[in-house]
């Protein structure tokens, strides 16, 4: 089992910045994989970032391209999403997931809710509210 705790939401102007952490803590194999993921009122959940372990290479959502960066500290067994230049439209709450990684790739790519809602594991979620 693997447990994620999710932290540093919060209330924001446009143009702000904030940085979102999540701990891991529980039996990750090699393979394990982690991403960032939101969901807006009203709309589906919806991939932000995601950092392979292997190569430690990452994708992001179009959206958030340039803006946002994902990164990760093995030893901390921490994942970070450090946002910047935020938008009201990135107001969601934002959850951290992991999964087996060809697993993670898929849901990801795809945008496939029923895909992104079978990821294995999630944190209970951070709220992040940008104002204009």
């Amino acid at each position: 089992q693997v447990q994620l705790v999710e932290s540093g939401g919060g209330s924001v102007q446009a143009g702000g910045s904030l940085r979102l952490s999540c701990v891991a803590s529980g039996y990750t194999y090699s393979g394990t994989c982690k991403g960032w993921f939101r969901q807006a009122p009203g709309k589906e959940r919806e991939g932000v970032a995601v950092i392979y372990t292997s190569g430690g290479s990452t994708n992001y959502a179009d959206s958030v391209k340039g803006r946002f960066t994902i990164s990760q500290d093995n030893a901390k067994n921490t994942l970070y999403l450090q946002m910047n230049s935020l938008k009201p439209e990135d107001t969601a709450i934002y959850y951290c997931a992991a999964a087996h990684c060809p697993q993670l790739a898929l849901a990801f790519v795809s945008a496939s809710k029923e895909l992104i809602e079978a990821l294995s594991y999630w944190g209970q979620g951070t709220q992040v509210t940008v104002s204009s």
